[in-house]
């Protein structure tokens, strides 16, 4: 039974790149998907069945290792971060909460920030202090400005095989970057569509583009996220700098918050994490223990 990837859905059907890379197939999902409450999603690996050398059906939809739901895409290995350094002004705390929601994912965040031009001389050295915060945590920053003459030849590299979204605040400059780095995105030909001999739809859907052996999404993706899905003790497991630590902590589960001999509070009494991310992860605890449990339909 063939195998490939879903690089597209449109409604109620799917296409499927065989393991190849050659042909697209325009599958439908089988009845029992909607049974069994599965939803076939841009980025699942499947195996279907071909009723001919353009039409097919999907079988079987291979586990995940994640989802989103802006856009409904699966299988992501990495999401772009993009936030402007002015208009609007950059906000550590909602980076924080993009890259907390992202690592609970399972995710890779890289964070881009645009619109460097925009700031004097005092806004840029205060911008410097937080993008050497977060390069010591672990994460790619890749500071830019419109017209970038070299955005493009920096960000190849950080695509180069691999499944990425592009994500951020509204107005940041998302779909700038999405032109920047498909130049020909606007005026591409339709390969599914050219492929299988039908017309362009016009309709917005979510389809994964070839970008340097790997795969974007032609969509900018979510602008806020909240934590419904993270329980209280997983949330430290998310802030990369205090995973890192924990295990200093006197206290297996410990929340960071009161107990005693806690290794992230000294951390954060010796300047070694921020003490604004410290705030932050304080915040979205708080959130989290305070938010209305959630009541199964079943």
């Amino acid at each position: 039974m063939p195998k490939g990837q879903i690089r597209k859905a449109l409604s109620g059907f799917y296409y499927v790149m065989d393991e190849d890379g050659k042909r697209y197939t325009q599958c439908r999902g089988r009845g029992v998907f909607r049974n069994r409450q599965i939803s076939p999603l841009v980025g699942d690996y499947v195996d279907y069945e071909a009723d001919n050398e353009l039409e097919g059906t999907i079988t079987h939809v291979h586990e995940r290792k994640n989802e989103l739901v802006r856009p409904p895409i699966a299988n992501v290995d990495q999401a772009i971060l993009v936030f402007s350094a002015k208009q609007p002004d950059f906000h550590t705390m909602l980076l924080d909460r993009f890259l907390t929601a992202i690592e609970s994912h399972d995710i890779q965040p890289v964070i881009c920030i645009t619109k460097m031009d925009l700031m004097n001389d005092s806004e840029k050295e205060n911008l410097a202090h937080f993008i050497e915060d977060y390069e010591k945590i672990g994460y790619e920053v890749i500071p830019t400005f419109i017209g970038d003459p070299e955005l493009q030849q920096r960000l190849m590299p950080v695509l180069e095989g691999k499944i990425s979204v592009l994500a951020g605040q509204s107005g940041v400059g998302k779909s700038t970057m999405l032109n920047t780095i498909l130049p020909a995105l606007e005026l591409k030909t339709d390969a599914i569509s050219k492929a299988l001999n039908r017309g362009k739809h016009t309709t917005r859907h979510v389809e994964l583009i070839e970008v340097n052996n790997g795969l974007l999404a032609d969509t900018p993706g979510f602008s806020s996220f909240d934590f419904d899905t993270v329980e209280k003790e997983e949330l430290s497991e998310f802030f990369p700098e205090f995973a890192a630590r924990s295990n200093g902590c006197k206290f297996r589960e410990c929340l960071h918050l009161n107990e005693p001999k806690c290794a992230i509070k000294a951390a954060v009494e010796n300047k070694e994490i921020p003490e604004y991310r410290y705030k932050h992860y304080l915040k979205f605890l708080d959130e989290i223990m305070t938010r209305k449990p959630r009541y199964s339909n079943d």
